[in-house]
C-alpha cells in the first residue's frame, strides 16, 4: 500500500501496456490461423452486471470453448468504460451508454427492472403499493450519482414530474448489496436492481409496487470498433449478441 511509480515507471507504463497489448494479439493471431477459437478474453464491467450477468454469460461460453481464459474487471460504470477506450479490456457490460466514445459501438443486452425495496416490517409492505407522492415521506438508500441505477431512478422519476433530490438520502451506497443490506436491517428503503432481490437468500425485505410507475435499467455490451478483434473477440460478440 506504500508503493508508487517513479517518473521513469511513469513514463515507461504506456509503453508496457502497448507491449502486453501486442503480446496477446500475437496469440491471438496465431489462434487464428490454427482455426481454433481459444485465447484470452478480457472484460470490463460495472458491479451489477459484472456479480449477477457476466459469471452465467461465461461459463456457458467457456463451456463452448474449453480453451478460452477469461479475466474480469469489476468497476464502476465509467472506469470500465474507459478501460474499454483504451483497449485495457476488449469488452465492457454497463447502463446507461450514452454517447462515451464514437469508437465504442453498444448493443443492448438485457433489461433489468428496478425494485423498490422495503422492510418487511415497513407499513408500505402489507399494502403492496404506493402512489409515487409517497416517495417524498420516506428514508432512502441509494447508489452514488454517477451509478446506473440512480441515474435510471432519476429519469425515470422526472418523466412524471418528480425530482429525485426531493427524495430524502440519509445515505449513499457503492453497489446494490450492500443496499438491500441495509434496507433489511430497517435503515430505510430504496431501489434495487431486480437480479439483486432474486438471490437475496431468506430476505428480511420486500418488493413494493408504485403506482404508474415502472423503472427498467437497460444493459449493454460495448466492444471498440478502433481495435482490430481476433476470432475470440467475434465469436464472443456474436454469442451475446445472439443470448440478447
Amino acid at each position: 500500500r506504500q508503493l508508487s511509480l517513479t517518473e521513469a515507471g511513469i513514463a515507461l507504463l504506456p509503453l508496457a501496456r502497448q507491449m502486453v497489448a501486442v503480446s496477446l494479439r500475437t496469440d491471438e493471431i496465431m489462434d487464428q490461423i490454427k482455426g481454433d477459437v481459444q485465447g484470452n478474453l478480457v472484460i470490463g464491467c460495472s458491479t451489477t452486471p459484472g456479480k449477477y450477468i457476466l459469471p452465467v454469460l461465461l461459463a456457458d461460453f467457456m463451456r463452448r470453448h474449453p480453451r478460452v481464459n477469461a479475466a474480469c474487471n469489476i468497476t464502476n460504470r465509467a472506469q470500465a468504460l474507459q478501460m474499454l477506450e483504451s483497449g485495457e479490456v476488449k469488452f465492457a457490460l454497463s447502463s446507461s451508454p450514452e454517447e462515451f466514445s464514437p469508437n465504442i459501438e453498444f448493443r443492448k443486452l438485457i433489461d433489468d427492472p428496478i425494485t423498490l425495496l422495503v422492510p418487511k416490517d415497513h407499513e408500505w409492505a402489507a399494502r403492496g403499493h404506493i402512489r409515487i407522492e409517497e416517495l417524498k415521506n420516506e428514508r432512502f438508500i441509494m447508489r452514488e450519482e454517477t451509478a446506473g441505477t440512480y441515474r435510471t431512478v432519476r429519469a425515470a422519476l422526472a418523466r412524471y414530474g418528480h425530482n429525485i433530490n426531493d427524495l430524502r438520502i440519509i445515505l449513499s451506497l457503492g453497489n446494490s448489496e450492500a443496499i438491500a443490506i441495509a434496507i433489511q436491517e430497517g435503515i430505510g428503503v430504496g431501489f434495487v436492481s431486480q437480479m439483486v432481490v432474486d438471490r437475496m437468500p431468506s430476505p428480511q425485505a420486500v418488493s413494493v409496487k408504485i403506482h404508474g410507475l415502472e423503472i427498467h435499467q437497460e444493459i449493454y455490451i460495448g466492444r471498440n470498433r478502433r481495435h482490430a478483434e481476433g476470432r475470440l473477440q467475434s465469436a464472443f460478440w456474436d454469442y451475446l449478441i445472439n443470448q440478447a
